[in-house]
């Protein structure tokens, strides 16, 4: 039996060893497609600007977002972990609070993935000579350290929402279009808007799911403070403004239609979220939320370039 306390000073349990699939789910796959959309978005306007799609800025620029979004999941578990906030968790095992891997070593990987997105950010800076983006890249490792980590993480505080929209919707979309294109169409602002609520979205998700052990750990999220039924209505708002958003874009790229798509997967997440019994069920809505955002911004890019 493990030893109550900080994991940190726990000893490692007597468990089957740890396996790569073990690491590869603590890496929270079905987040990814957050990473990816606002790139898509972003080149996609990019090329209203310049036709010519930069492809190795694009990859680059989607490296830079994935490999935050990674280390972003494994800080999250060590901090997490460390503060005992997952020993009750409804989803997924993390590496940290299961005890079976030292905190250290967790943290490390976190760290690692930020120090390879931190080298693809400057490799953009420097091919693009947009050096003032490094503050750019600074700000963004800095607030994905500090949603759960440090001695005050905003997303104890109900700032989550926030931040996730601002670095995963607006810093992500339109710094993948400045950098291809060096300006700003409305087309990207509006296309970053959309992508910071479908993070939103999913993050709400996640801590509803999450409500009752929140509430017991004193980590107070937007969902803590705001309550179960205005969370499944702010979430609903979330998943539907994105689309109103598309028809606007339609009327002058009417390929964008094709949005409507994805809501072959948000329509079956946003009934989940409001009828759900158990809280388990809501990771599936989560990585359902996480597609329809992957779909939609697929729409978009196809509208832009087409």
């Amino acid at each position: 039996m493990r030893t109550s306390g900080n994991p940190a000073k726990r000893p490692i349990v007597e468990a089957p060893p740890i396996t790569a699939r073990d690491w590869i789910g603590a890496a929270r796959l079905r987040t990814l497609p957050l990473a990816v959309a606002p790139v898509a978005i972003g080149t996609g306007a990019a090329q209203l600007v310049d036709r010519e799609l930069h492809w190795v800025i694009a990859l680059a620029c989607l490296a830079v977002a994935v490999l935050i979004q990674i280390g972003v999941n494994f800080t999250n578990d060590y901090s997490d972990g460390i503060r005992g906030t997952d020993d009750q968790r409804v989803g997924p095992a993390r590496l940290t609070a299961s005890g079976q891997v030292r905190p250290r070593s967790v943290l490390m990987i976190g760290l690692a993935f930020f120090a390879l997105a931190a080298l693809a950010g400057l490799a953009i800076v420097i091919r693009t000579g947009q050096w003032w983006m490094l503050a750019v890249g600074a700000a963004c490792l800095v607030a994905a350290w500090f949603y759960t980590g440090g001695k005050r993480p905003y997303g104890y505080f109900g700032l989550g929402e926030v931040f996730v929209f601002v670095f995963f919707g607006l810093v992500a979309t339109l710094g993948t279009t400045w950098v291809q294109a060096f300006q700003l169409p409305q087309e990207a602002w509006l296309g970053a808007v959309a992508a910071g609520l479908f993070a939103c979205a999913v993050l709400l998700a996640n801590n509803l799911r999450d409500i009752d052990q929140d509430r017991q750990v004193g980590k107070r999220t937007l969902t803590v403070l705001i309550g179960r039924r205005t969370t499944k209505i702010v979430y609903t708002v979330f998943m539907v403004v994105p689309f109103l958003i598309a028809a606007f874009i339609a009327l002058l790229y009417p390929i964008a239609w094709l949005s409507t798509m994805a809501l072959l997967a948000g329509i079956p997440a946003t009934i989940i979220v409001w009828s759900y019994r158990q809280s388990r069920e809501l990771v599936v809505a989560l990585g359902l939320t996480s597609l329809t955002a992957l779909a939609y911004a697929g729409a978009l890019y196809w509208a832009f370039v087409g």
